[in-house]
């Protein structure tokens, strides 16, 4: 469950984090750690809830300042500059402490931990590791492009979802338009033929006279379903047993399966070529695997690891790559470039995923519209057979 915590810190103003916690006692105790001092907890509401993301955006505030500090400005000038042109008030906010931090001495990974709500860890490990080398426009330079890669299979998804999508909405719109105006009107012009129509029409004829005596009940009822169906996809529970429903099918749940593994193993790529321990990297990317089996896989690895084993041999026995990754992590320990061999992995990862997605939406797309197709073309039949029928008899 989350907890929303107004929170404050002696060298900043209050401000609101939103953190994932067991009760609220355990949430009071992350904001500590985090250095602040709590001021009041209320938990969020598990369910219905359409809360726009933060209009900060991370790549683009790296973008603005990778541009800067490779023209010549320093790090505090940078961000007083992005301060002073920010529109928005949250941006304002969130730069105008930055450069607060940064002016009282603390480093910018310290001044970006603080606000985890803002900047995630994977972000600030990035730039903490920087510091160490004196590197900040490489490490910039590294997460931009690990930005990118990693959403690109993410866009080409959601590109590739908006046809289908659209066309199930019309298909849609177009049969309740049917059922719910159009045979209603039939059936009163059929009521007197009673049992002369074929079965299938008495029934949709029944449907629309139900329709034309309870119709706004209907609406309601259907509105109410609506709602209630869309509160329920919004809880954590209801989500988790969809996604655990998922992971069975035996095709996406392989696919899903192997989206995750992509991110996971191109941010450890990231986080390895910044310096980061190969164990530390693991702690830190757990949470972007959320198979029960992968996270249990992964716990296994790290301490396969730890006990000296290969890497190559605890993500395969762990299921944590396929066989043609495994092979590149054997060849990337021999060489000593075991970053780049998982960079590999990632882009052989996306690159099946991505034509998994092509492949799927040129089979699903005509299979859609023929199902579209037959269902309302079924309706408009057995609105006119009556008329055919009894054209027959006259003749």
């Amino acid at each position: 469950m989350r907890f929303k915590l107004k929170v404050y810190r002696a060298s900043t103003s209050s401000r609101t984090l939103s953190l994932a916690a067991v009760d609220e006692k355990d949430s009071r105790r992350q904001a500590l750690e985090l250095g602040f001092q709590v001021i009041s907890v209320s938990r969020q509401l598990d369910g219905f809830s359409f809360k726009v993301g933060p209009s900060f955006s991370i790549a683009l505030f790296s973008e603005e300042l990778l541009a800067l500090l490779e023209a010549g400005l320093s790090l505090v000038e940078t961000v007083d500059a992005l301060e002073q042109k920010s529109k928005t008030q949250e941006s304002h906010q969130i730069l105008g402490s930055l450069l607060t931090m940064l002016r009282e001495g603390k480093t910018f990974s310290q001044a970006l931990a603080s606000m985890p709500e803002v900047f995630p860890v994977l972000y600030v490990a990035t730039i903490r590791t920087s510091e160490r080398t004196g590197d900040l426009v490489e490490a910039l330079r590294r997460y931009l492009a690990y930005h990118r890669q990693l959403n690109r299979v993410r866009e080409k998804v959601v590109a590739a979802s908006v046809y289908p999508l659209l066309l199930m909405a019309v298909g849609l719109l177009v049969v309740l338009f049917l059922l719910g105006y159009v045979v209603p009107r039939f059936s009163l012009v059929y009521e007197d033929l009673g049992r002369n129509l074929p079965w299938m029409s008495r029934v949709l004829m029944k449907w629309g006279q139900f329709i034309s005596a309870y119709g706004w009940q209907t609406g309601v009822a259907t509105l109410g379903f609506i709602a209630g169906t869309t509160y329920l996809l919004f809880r954590s529970s209801v989500k988790a047993r969809l996604l655990k429903t998922l992971w069975s099918l035996p095709v996406i749940g392989k696919k899903i399966r192997l989206y995750q593994l992509a991110r996971f193993t191109r941010t450890l790529a990231m986080l390895v070529n910044g310096g980061i321990p190969f164990v530390g990297a693991l702690e830190m990317v757990r949470g972007l695997l959320q198979q029960p089996a992968l996270q249990r896989g992964l716990t296994h690895a790290a301490i396969m690891v730890r006990e000296g084993r290969a890497v190559s041999d605890a993500f395969a026995s762990n299921g944590l790559a396929t066989d043609v990754g495994v092979r590149l992590l054997i060849v990337g320990e021999r060489s000593g470039e075991l970053g780049q061999s998982l960079e590999r992995i990632a882009g052989l990862y996306d690159d099946e995923i991505a034509r998994w997605v092509d492949w799927f939406t040129k089979l699903f797309e005509p299979l859609l519209m023929i199902g579209i197709g037959l269902v309302i073309g079924t309706i408009v039949v057995l609105m006119y057979l009556p008329i055919f029928e009894l054209a027959n008899s006259l003749q």
